[in-house]
């Protein structure tokens, strides 16, 4: 089923009292558009004061969370982005939880470097979407900081806390208090890299250990699921050629921290349909729970298994 996109800036923009109230709307639509992103909306009922020129203060302020069970938070202990990557008590929880949900799935667990890399995949992958979902939908990237980020040790569900963003000048919200403008979609799409990086870079140090992969392994990770978000996105809307094309164009080629671009392209099938592919610069080892079937992107999986895929 294809789904039609809303306008780029929603129509009741005039009416949402602050720019946290806006960015929760977005937060919501994406979640609705994207079924694989598992998402709470920590809605703010209270508009705080903005410090002029300084980010939109997120944090702690009066707030409801939609998309959740009323009881979620006293059931289970959703750390923050900030947490695990200063606590290792709790990034060790966060791998043990890994552990336990590929046990459900009916998996051997693999070794703790293997389980580092998938829990590490999954919140990337996840974590991405806060900034690019947005972007793709509203080209508005928001203003989130590590606080701003919660994770479900019990299941793969992620919470946001929505503050200021970053747009075009032509936005209907330009002029909110907590709401910066750049000049052009190239600087968009480098605030949305930078964003995502500094949002990230300290729970990558904290793994790096744990996965036993360097700078370049864990950057390139990171690199694949802000790509991988897009594509997947897009995809969900019917909207693959365009979401490749965005992705291509928010990493063209190695930015750094980033150490590749998206490098997509096309492979034909023999009744002559192009598919498009691309191979990861990060392996998420997923082929370490099931050796036979090592991802579709996977440096692992050749033309011909990646065309038998698509064209099944």
């Amino acid at each position: 089923m294809t789904l039609a996109l809303a306008p780029a800036c929603p129509p009741d923009d005039a009416t949402a009292p602050t720019c946290a109230h806006l960015l929760a709307r977005g937060y919501e639509r994406l979640a609705a558009l994207c079924e694989p992103l598992h998402l709470d909306v920590r809605w703010p009922t209270e508009a705080p004061t903005p410090t002029p020129g300084a980010a939109y203060p997120f944090a702690e302020h009066p707030a409801r969370v939609s998309n959740a069970d009323e009881n979620s938070g006293a059931a289970t202990h959703r750390p923050t982005l900030e947490q695990l990557a200063t606590d290792t008590e709790l990034l060790a929880a966060f791998l043990d939880a890994e552990a336990a949900r590929i046990a459900a799935g009916g998996d051997a667990v693999p070794r703790r470097h293997a389980v580092a890399a998938r829990a590490l995949h999954g919140c990337l992958w996840s974590v991405s979407l806060l900034l690019s979902g947005v972007w793709y939908l509203e080209r508005r990237v928001p203003l989130l900081d590590q606080r701003a980020v919660r994770c479900d040790l019990s299941s793969d569900r992620y919470e946001v806390t929505p503050g200021g963003f970053l747009c075009l000048p032509d936005d209907p919200a330009a002029g909110l208090p907590g709401v910066r403008t750049v000049p052009d979609e190239g600087a968009l799409r480098a605030e949305l890299r930078d964003g995502f990086a500094a949002l990230v870079g300290p729970l990558l140090a904290a793994i790096g250990p744990w996965f036993r992969r360097g700078p370049r392994a864990l950057w390139g990770m990171a690199g694949d699921d802000l790509v991988s978000g897009i594509w997947t996105l897009g995809r969900l809307l019917g909207e693959e050629e365009h979401a490749a094309r965005l992705a291509g164009g928010v990493l063209p080629h190695a930015i750094a921290p980033y150490p590749d671009g998206a490098g997509f392209r096309r492979l034909t099938g023999p009744t002559g349909r192009a598919h498009l592919t691309r191979t990861r610069t990060g392996c998420c080892l997923y082929y370490a729970i099931r050796p036979a079937e090592a991802c579709g992107t996977c440096p692992r999986t050749g033309d011909a298994e990646r065309l038998r895929r698509l064209e099944g």
